[in-house]
């Protein structure tokens, strides 16, 4: 397999603000041609004059919520993206959220991210990312068909079927969130199946823990994480260096990355914490600084891959309180949803915490009694995710405005 993927990922600074200079102009140009919703947002922009990050962080940025309210008045897309036609799905995140697909090669860019984890011709990689309502599963299987990988389409659930199958296939990698693997390799040790073939996983929806990645290391698998979103298709990928070192994530050639200070979209200095703003290269869905709402800092110098992009540290919170939990974005709102179900309750607190290896998710209420099944099932309906649930005194839980607390550590 060679080093690298294409030229992209070796270039000069030089070379790269002078792409730059090309690129972003017409970009921004198609954007204003293509999407009308995107054109008014980015009302009075000359495209000619945005050809540097300088320009870029000019403009106003573009956030979720605002795709949301314009595609309840256009659907599907809100008129940020080409028309349906001019792509092949349409998909379904939590909110809802409706992001268009493409069956052009390679349209969410994962291939980039799979060859940096070693992926390619001869691997059959199990593909364990939904391919249900969200884009994940179709977003792998594109990356993987670009690599030369065949893929196994699996999807979730049904674990004692998927070790078995992986054995009897004989697949070598695994693609799905980081959790799910450790579930089918213990599930395969229990039924007595060998899948000492799988030497390689790209994962992702959710944080890949330290202690996680040596449990599969300890195998022989190399485990690496990329980040990416529905909306923008991968941002950025692990790339181990030349004795297996992982230093941050380096950010794709499809996109760019500016890391701003939450809620204003200026620009932080090299190294602070702040929120992932990304505009994308997509001709067909031209998202122009979109905040992501997630947390990370710029990580200084070059990879030990030689890959020359700029890197991240990876994913470092939210920006909101909205987080990831069994690759599960659970949102403030959910929980307001929750709590107006039950007249009894008074207030909610979703923590998510680390249960071995697997997230786990506590849902605390506020009641003068209840029942404590009635509101799990109402979990289950509004945060789409199984919970423990405590019922506790009112006014016991703290005052301090959070509905979700991640108490998980990410050191």
């Amino acid at each position: 397999m060679a080093a690298y993927y294409d030229d992209l990922e070796t270039r000069s600074a030089d070379q790269r603000a002078a792409d730059l200079a090309r690129d972003l102009p017409g970009q921004i140009a198609n954007a204003l041609a293509t999407a009308p919703a995107m054109a008014a947002h980015l009302d009075g922009v000359e495209a000619g004059a945005v050809t540097d990050l300088a320009a870029l962080a000019k403009l106003p940025v573009l956030r979720k919520s605002s795709l949301g309210g314009a595609q309840k008045q256009t659907p599907p897309f809100g008129g940020f993206a080409k028309a349906p036609g001019a792509t092949h799905h349409v998909f379904q995140s939590p909110g809802p959220i409706y992001e268009p697909g493409g069956t052009s090669h390679d349209w969410w860019r994962l291939g980039r991210a799979l060859h940096a984890a070693g992926i390619g011709q001869g691997d059959i990689v199990q593909n364990c990312f939904s391919y249900h309502f969200t884009p994940a599963g179709m977003m792998y299987e594109s990356g993987a068909t670009a690599v030369g990988a065949t893929v196994f389409p699996a999807g979730t659930g049904q674990t004692e079927l998927q070790a078995e199958a992986a054995a009897a296939i004989g697949v070598t990698a695994y693609a799905g969130t980081p959790d799910y693997l450790k579930i089918i390799l213990d599930k395969a040790d229990e039924m007595g199946l060998d899948l000492s073939r799988i030497k390689k996983a790209s994962v992702g929806g959710g944080a890949l823990f330290p202690s996680l990645r040596q449990e599969y290391a300890d195998r022989g698998i190399t485990c690496v994480q990329g980040y990416g979103t529905a909306d923008l298709g991968s941002v950025a990928y692990e790339s181990p260096g030349p004795d297996g070192q992982i230093e941050g994530m380096i950010v794709d050639e499809g996109v760019i990355v500016e890391i701003a200070t939450p809620g204003t979209g200026d620009p932080v200095e090299e190294g602070q914490v702040g929120e992932v703003i990304v505009t994308s290269f997509n001709a067909d869905y031209p998202l122009i600084r979109f905040a992501t709402g997630d947390m990370s800092a710029v990580l200084s110098g070059t990879s030990p891959c030689g890959r020359t992009n700029q890197r991240i540290k990876g994913w470092m919170g939210r920006a909101d309180q909205t987080t990831k939990i069994k690759g599960m974005f659970v949102r403030p709102e959910q929980v307001a949803a929750l709590v107006a179900r039950h007249p009894e309750v008074a207030k909610a607190r979703v923590i998510a915490t680390r249960d071995g290896e697997q997230d786990a998710m506590t849902v605390q209420v506020e009641a003068d009694g209840g029942n404590a099944d009635a509101i799990a099932d109402s979990v289950i309906a509004t945060l789409k995710l199984k919970a423990k649930v405590e019922i506790v005194a009112k006014g016991s839980l703290p005052n301090d405005g959070k509905v979700i607390d991640d108490q998980r550590s990410y050191d």
